[in-house]
């Protein structure tokens, strides 16, 4: 089974090596971006599963990289938790309008950040389960074609 992976976006590089540090051994391919510029050319790359997206970059900010993912069909499923120093009540409601699937405050608890880690991505597998039975329900009406009514 192929590893999950996780992009983490900040341009902080000591809080980039912390995330790193709390997922390792848990099975999770890291790769990191330092500015929004980056974080979507890193995305097309290395094709993440979830992003750990600080809000205050160079560059773009999280904001306006959660919006660009979110608005594309071949990225918007990609899962996004922000991870962000911001906490007032309007930032929240800016990265949820963003698109953003969660949000986290720094400092990062390591318990909290894996949980909600594991929780993205099972919801996103569900997600594609529920789409690949959508799809095969789907032809299997299609070949067998109109109802009649006797």
């Amino acid at each position: 089974m192929a590893k999950e992976r996780v992009l983490i976006a900040d341009d902080n590089t000591v809080n980039v090596e912390l995330l790193e540090t709390y997922l390792d051994g848990y099975g999770y391919e890291t790769a990191t971006a330092l500015d929004g510029a980056e974080t979507l050319q890193m995305v097309k790359s290395f094709r993440p599963n979830l992003i750990l997206l600080d809000i205050m970059m160079p560059k773009m900010s999280g904001f306006e990289i959660c919006d660009v993912l979110k608005s594309q069909p071949e990225t918007k499923r990609i899962m996004i938790l922000m991870v962000t120093a911001l906490t007032e009540l309007g930032d929240i409601e800016r990265a949820v309008a963003a698109g953003c699937d969660d949000y986290i405050s720094k400092p990062v608890n390591k318990a909290e950040l894996l949980k909600r880690i594991e929780n993205l991505l099972k919801l996103q597998s569900v997600t594609d389960e529920l789409m690949r039975l959508r799809k095969y329900i789907d032809r299997m009406e299609d070949s067998y074609g109109p109802k009649r009514s006797d």
